[in-house]
């Protein structure tokens, strides 16, 4: 899809917020394919509410991540009704707003959220993991000049974190995750504490492991 096609899907959508969004409000972004959701993003939600004084956090489940791939990928729906139930927090809410806007892109999302609740203070979340691939994200400085991130640290990860290439760019961007939802962007903050090491590559292999020893025993 064009940049101009683009443009006039995600403006020509009415964004309806999960939950009432007022001015000043605090908004973590959690976004991924959830395929399927885990505890790991329910405790890098509840770390940022915590750590962030948020007053929500949007899972954001996308109908397809562009950096993989489509095979093994459960179809919307489940990954939607799987993430509410786990999103068991009642300030955790679960969107497929990315399916509204036709978007396959993160930045156009925040484009798209920033333009309908303008006086919203979003704050973008990820773990450490995923910052290593962050510059692989399509317009990923843009994304770090309009929302502040987030960074929670997980497992086997922290350390490589700290020198990717986001981190090493927007060094003089770290703050300290005081008031970082009203940090004027570029802001990034490293929320560390306990670890949660569940993944959903790791559930995914167990349950294809698990299908193979049942296979070899019918």
């Amino acid at each position: 899809m064009g940049t101009g096609a683009m443009k006039r899907s995600t403006s020509s959508v009415w964004l309806h917020p999960p939950s009432p969004v007022t001015p000043g409000l605090r908004i973590g972004l959690l976004g991924g394919s959830f395929n399927p959701a885990h505890s790991g993003h329910l405790h890098i939600s509840e770390v940022a509410m915590k750590r962030l004084d948020l007053d929500f956090v949007w899972w954001l489940v996308s109908p397809q991540n562009p950096l993989k791939s489509s095979i093994g990928m459960a179809p919307l729906h489940d990954r939607l009704h799987e993430a509410r139930l786990i999103a068991r927090n009642p300030h955790i809410l679960v969107m497929d707003i990315e399916r509204a806007l036709h978007s396959h892109y993160t930045i156009d999302t925040i484009r798209a959220l920033q333009r309908r609740f303008p006086r919203a203070k979003f704050v973008w979340l990820m773990g450490s993991d995923n910052l290593k691939s962050f510059h692989r994200w399509r317009s990923w400085p843009e994304i770090v000049r309009r929302v502040p991130i987030a960074v929670v640290t997980r497992p086997g990860s922290a350390i490589s974190a700290l020198h990717a290439i986001p981190t090493t760019r927007f060094c003089r961007a770290r703050r300290c995750h005081c008031d970082l939802a009203s940090a004027r962007p570029p802001a990034i903050a490293v929320l560390d504490g306990p670890r949660n090491p569940q993944s959903s590559t790791a559930i995914r292999n167990a349950e294809r492991g698990g299908e193979a020893m049942a296979a070899s025993v019918g």
